[in-house]
């Protein structure tokens, strides 16, 4: 029986089993390799100035740790593009535990990784190293675990399913934030010589947990019947071309067709790719200046530092229901009605946020943090499935992959620094700040708005 004759078969009791076992390993996966790359974002913010960037201006020092930070964006596009070759050729799942094996490394090296004051400017070139290696294993991570809940999932219930895989990001903010947070309890000099490393070690333990889980999952129904599909088609095709070059006696015209790469496929229409990329870039701008700016701002205004970390891991844990359920609404009303509703609510709440992060008062710094993520999770939690959704089976780990990276390396990668530097030129003024990020927003609105709506789109269609 064929892969799409037994995806039919199957009885609607095993497909609802087996689909809840891959999206529950999905945002585990997810939430372990979200864990090891925004634990850099709350280690940009509150520690790498100081043990990497010494001797610097404060904001200087800020800025510089930031482009370190950028350079894990810098690598997800690529990321996406090896990962996705090779999961559109080879299966989601293998993919999925190649990047959770490099992203599990990387992070335990970067607890190693040593100071200004021993090994001077190559510690901070080790740093980016690894942040490179983060940012193309979390490059690979997205689109196979994003896939493998889409393609395990009933038609309506496609956002839910993927915005589980989004949860992951919050969750594994929640669990990074609140080890580091434990240590920063430590004595300053502790923490800043010894203290921050711990969470980056305990990477090594989180990757045994996602290995056993990865391992126990099942390939994608529809990735396997697309491959036998076009396996069908392409025998009848290479034979007729035998045929051909039999009665002809020639070789001319008698090659058989080969498999066209995954990336020429995505690149072939890239208008779809373009659009999800700035459609999506505001999303990651807003995520990226909650975990990194706005935790540095606080903190600069005489609030505590651990009790920021604290609020800030609150809201996360918070902000989890309102992905799933962005998610979950997109089902019903539309991708696109969701994500613009989130950005309009954003740039609305941005001036109130910061003057709420000012306050000093923990308290109101949770409130800012609580607000800002919640309406950021209308617009997170259908994104997976509204840039999935664009592309055909046998291009979508690529054409997923690539856009959303992209959209996080133009969004999040440089964001951070480029923020910092607004803040510091206008003399430490969030008004400014206010406009770059209003600004960001509406032309992802206006992307939103310029590309199809794939709530209904057929997942099971073979081409790009």
């Amino acid at each position: 029986m064929s892969q799409i004759s037994q995806l039919q078969a199957m009885d609607a009791g095993t497909r609802r089993r087996e689909a809840r076992t891959v999206i529950a390993s999905s945002y585990l996966g997810s939430t372990i390799e979200y864990y090891d790359f925004l634990l850099y974002a709350t280690a940009a913010a509150v520690v790498f100035p100081k043990v990497f960037f010494s001797g610097m201006d404060e904001w200087v020092g800020v800025v510089a740790a930031y482009g370190t930070f950028a350079a894990g964006y810098v690598a997800r596009p690529l990321g996406g593009i090896i990962f996705g070759h090779f999961g559109d050729r080879l299966g989601r799942k293998n993919m999925l535990i190649v990047s959770m094996l490099v992203m599990g490394i990387a992070s335990t090296l970067i607890g190693l990784v040593p100071g200004a004051a021993v090994a001077g400017a190559w510690g901070a070139v080790m740093l980016v190293i690894l942040r490179v290696c983060q940012g193309i294993a979390v490059g690979g991570e997205w689109g196979g675990a994003a896939l493998m809940a889409l393609e395990h999932s009933e038609s309506g219930k496609r956002g839910f399913a993927a915005s589980f895989v989004n949860a992951g990001a919050p969750t594994g903010a929640v669990l990074g934030t609140l080890v580091m947070g434990a240590f920063a309890a430590l004595p300053n000099e502790q923490f800043l010589a010894w203290g921050w490393r711990v969470p980056f070690l305990l990477s090594f333990v989180l990757l045994g947990v996602g290995m056993f889980v990865r391992l126990k999952v099942s390939e994608s129904p529809i990735f396997k019947a697309a491959l036998e599909q076009e396996k069908a088609e392409q025998d009848i095709q290479d034979n007729a071309a035998r045929e051909n070059v039999r009665r002809a006696g020639s070789v001319q015209g008698g090659v058989p067709t080969r498999r066209e790469i995954p990336l020429l496929q995505v690149l072939r229409r890239p208008k779809t790719l373009i659009f999800t990329m700035l459609a999506g870039a505001a999303g990651f701008a807003l995520q990226v200046v909650l975990a990194t700016f706005s935790v540095t701002y606080a903190v600069s205004k005489g609030a505590d530092r651990q009790g920021v970390l604290y609020a800030f891991a609150a809201a996360s844990f918070v902000s989890i229901a309102f992905v799933i359920m962005g998610g979950r609404l997109s089902d019903k009303l539309g991708r696109r009605p969701v994500m613009i509703g989130g950005l309009v609510l954003f740039i609305l709440y941005l001036t109130p946020m910061f003057q709420l992060l000012s306050s000093n008062n923990i308290g109101l710094i949770f409130v800012a943090f609580a607000v800002g993520l919640m309406i950021h999770s209308t617009l997170f939690g259908p994104l997976a499935a509204f840039v999935s959704e664009q592309f055909g089976t046998t291009s979508r780990y690529t054409g997923a992959s690539l856009g959303y990276q992209l959209a996080t390396l133009l969004g999040a990668g440089f964001t951070p620094g480029i923020v910092a530097q607004i803040f510091k030129d206008s003399g430490q003024n969030t008004a400014a700040v206010v406009w770059y990020l209003a600004i960001m927003s509406v032309v992802s609105i206006v992307f939103i708005l310029l590309t199809r709506e794939p709530k209904n789109n057929d997942l099971q269609t073979v081409g790009s």
